[in-house]
Formats: C-alpha cells, sequence, structure tokens
C-alpha cells in the first residue's frame, strides 16, 4: 500500500499598491503576497501549515518579508 503525502506552496496577489522600492529606488508597483504551504495527501490539500505574507517589486522583483501586522497596514 502507497500513502503519498508532502507539502503545496501556493502564491496568492492580495493587492498592489505604488510605493519606492527599498532595492532599486524606483517609483513602482509593490505587490503584497500571501504564500500559503498546505499539507497534501494524495494530492488533496487538507489543512495550512504556514501562512507568510511578502512584498515585492514589480520592477527589479526584490522580495521583503512582512508580518501580518504590516500587511494590515499596508492594506487600509
Amino acid at each position: 500500500m502507497f500513502i503519498l503525502f508532502g507539502f503545496k506552496t501556493a502564491v496568492k496577489l492580495l493587492f498592489s499598491r505604488p510605493d519606492t522600492c527599498r532595492y532599486c529606488k524606483q517609483h513602482a508597483a509593490q505587490r503584497v503576497e500571501e504564500r500559503a504551504t498546505k499539507f497534501t495527501l494524495f494530492f488533496i490539500p487538507l489543512f495550512t501549515t504556514r501562512r507568510r505574507y511578502q512584498q515585492t517589486c514589480a520592477n527589479c522583483g526584490g522580495a521583503t518579508e512582512l508580518s501580518k501586522r504590516e500587511k494590515a497596514a499596508l492594506a487600509g
């Protein structure tokens, strides 16, 4: 009998806003993304094991980790 299990990370765009990038210093769109890692059993996602937020520059691709509180402050 085989049991197939693993983890899958899904990236979801939450919102995008114009701002100055801390890496390339250009005024460009900054994408705020949610990265959710899910436990899978037979390729079916069962539950989320980790949820992270990230701000990514559309110009250079530089990424910065955000806390849940920082993400909420940027959204509001």
